[in-house]
């Protein structure tokens, strides 16, 4: 704090109400939390999209469906190991029946774990790639005629897609708040320039440069764009430990895998400092024009 003090005192006695007086700050301290959100999101679905392409993106579900409890229990058997010897394979997983029994308890009920019920037998198959699918789908349909084989890039895809269009989404808005942060910076500097028209010309007069008089205005509206994308982010960062601790208390797979990267963090800390350096720029450019067209 004492450094930006000592950063703004020279236009601060040329300009002295308060750093924070006008709405500005406020104005970017909203709109950085937003970005900081959207940033947030963009950047945990894009990771949750990868872990779960990476985790399920190549497995294969072979249903066997069979009434004879007996038959369709050999028969699972008889698939998994004809499974293990094809080509492209890279694991073979036979799932109990309870924890089919629990899958189905919430539709079924009790009845999900009763033995009379005809409950297909399932066995999980990953795959190197994709390619070996058709000798997968062979291999079950001779150890168990009328096996069904389903992967799972087939109900993956509808999710891919809505989380596609959600990573675009979370982008537009960013680039919308970085476009809206740079309107309001230039709003900002054309009412400065107004308020202290006066001063502008005083300094013209005793030989001060636009170059000169551009730098006391925009040191001090980048450290007001710096405070208030200081304070959104803040907000912002509450907001998402809060979240994340709630995502974590539910327990959920699929919620949990869409959780930001490590990296994501130092993306979001740079946030308010390129906000920073995007209005020093961009106040520097609209009050050297205006001011050229003052003379």
């Amino acid at each position: 704090m004492k450094m930006l003090r000592a950063f703004g005192a020279s236009e601060g006695k040329l300009f002295p109400e308060g750093r924070i007086s006008g709405p500005m700050p406020w104005v970017i301290a909203i709109m950085m939390f937003l970005t900081v959100l959207a940033a947030a999101t963009g950047m945990a679905l894009s990771a949750g999209a990868e872990r779960i392409e990476g985790q399920i993106g190549n497995r294969v579900t072979v249903q066997i469906v069979e009434p004879n409890p007996d038959r369709r229990a050999a028969q699972a058997e008889a698939a998994a190991s004809a499974l293990q010897g094809v080509a492209g394979v890279t694991s073979v997983r036979r799932v109990p029946d309870e924890e089919v029994a629990a899958l189905l308890e919430p539709w079924l009920g009790d009845l999900a774990a009763d033995a009379d019920l005809p409950v297909p037998a399932m066995i999980d198959v990953d795959l190197a790639d994709e390619g070996a699918m058709p000798a997968v789908a062979a291999a079950a349909e001779r150890a168990a005629p009328g096996a069904l084989v389903s992967g799972a890039a087939e109900w993956l895809a509808p999710l891919s897609g809505l989380l596609g269009s959600l990573q675009w989404l979370a982008i537009g808005l960013v680039i919308l708040m970085i476009v809206a942060t740079g309107a309001t910076v230039v709003l900002a500097a054309r009412a400065s320039l107004n308020t202290h028209n006066h001063t502008i010309e005083i300094l013209h007069h005793m030989g001060a440069t636009d170059s000169q008089i551009a730098r006391l205005f925009q040191r001090r509206i980048s450290l007001d764009v710096l405070f208030g994308g200081l304070l959104g982010f803040s907000f912002a960062v509450v907001v998402l430990v809060l979240i994340g601790g709630r995502v974590a208390a539910i327990g959920s797979d699929l919620l949990g895998a869409a959780s930001m990267p490590d990296f994501g963090w130092i993306v979001l800390i740079a946030l308010p400092l390129a906000g920073a350096l995007l209005a020093l720029l961009v106040a520097r450019a609209t009050i050297l024009r205006a001011l050229g067209r003052l003379l």
